[in-house]
């Protein structure tokens, strides 16, 4: 099988994989080889490894040391990880240990286990989680070649919202002027501004705008980023000059932010609305939202697009709107 494999000279071998390794993107199940002088390192995401390396698809050996949660088990846990800690969704406290004890005795490069024990809950869409192994809830997650700092007892961050995440920072180019009006710890608004563009960044949570700034600075682009901690209805009005994009993440209740964000656009401007609506019509509601709040302004929707499935019969749903005065 053809893996994408990151090829440099051998001496550079050790310093290469140290930078990758920083971004979370070696592929852990196959080997890194040495061939004619050639050094091979297999990669997860070759769309965001840095430019400057060179990509070459290799047939490279699956690694046999590798010991997974199911090796341990008998089974396939469900998990997600998020930098180096991993996360369950186990209703039975038993089974939670017994996976939460085989991922730590796996291969995993993982300090802390966490179950949940909440709904997302509160103004700030956190919830409580028990701690099965490791003490901190802080880790440094690393996504398209952006490294996170969170707090996932503090902060709202969906490891899941990755791949849609990147479709939209795909969009943007690197003169604009762009408001993410529910900016969390920075997944938007970090990557935007690596692409050049300016970014103001509104929060209501105090925890999180503090990591925003802390992950501006560790992206090197604290520069392009203005961090605003406040609700965005209440801080609009300080926000001088209008944008290019607005970036809407707060599903369930973005409808109610509409009329700030058309305070915010400019002469042209695209919206990136994000819902959650049954499957009967999982766009109407949001678009119909936006045309009323909207006057003024010839709307056309570009993109619909499904996110995920968010419960039975319900769907997030993104709908890309490019607004023209």
């Amino acid at each position: 099988m053809q893996i994408p494999c990151v090829r440099v000279a051998r001496e550079d071998g050790e310093r290469t994989r140290e930078r990758l390794a920083e971004r979370d993107l070696l592929d852990h199940d196959h080997e890194i080889t040495v061939v004619d002088g050639w050094l091979y390192a297999p990669v997860v995401d070759p769309d965001a490894v840095p430019e400057k390396y060179t990509i070459e698809e290799r047939d490279v050996p699956t690694r046999e040391t590798q010991t997974m949660p199911a090796d341990l088990l008998g089974f396939d846990p469900s998990y997600e990880r998020l930098g180096d800690i991993v996360l369950l969704r186990e209703d039975d406290h038993e089974r939670a240990r017994r996976i939460a004890d085989a991922v730590m005795d796996s291969s995993i490069p993982v300090k802390t286990v966490l179950n949940r024990a909440s709904k997302i809950e509160g103004e700030f869409r956190t919830r409580e989680w028990d701690v099965l192994a490791g003490e901190s809830t802080e880790t440094i997650h690393r996504e398209y070649g952006c490294a996170f700092a969170l707090d996932v007892a503090e902060v709202y961050f969906s490891p899941r919202l990755a791949t849609e995440r990147h479709r939209v920072i795909q969009q943007a180019a690197a003169d604009e002027r762009i408001v993410d009006m529910f900016a969390g710890v920075g997944p938007f608004a970090i990557p935007f501004a690596g692409r050049g563009a300016d970014v103001i960044a509104v929060d209501r949570n105090p925890v999180a705008i503090e990591y925003l700034r802390e992950n501006a600075r560790r992206n090197d682009v604290a520069e392009r980023i203005e961090a605003i901690e406040g609700d965005v209805r209440e801080v609009a009005t300080g926000i001088e000059g209008g944008a290019d994009r607005i970036v809407m993440n707060l599903p369930h209740s973005a409808d109610a932010f509409l009329d700030t964000a058309i305070d915010l656009a400019g002469e042209e401007c695209v919206l990136h609305y994000y819902d959650i609506q049954h499957e009967d019509d999982p766009y109407g509601p949001g678009e119909r939202a936006i045309r009323v709040a909207a006057e003024g302004y010839e709307v056309s929707v570009e993109t619909k697009h499904t996110v995920r499935s968010y419960a039975p019969h319900e769907l997030n749903v993104c709908l890309d709107v490019r607004l023209r005065a």
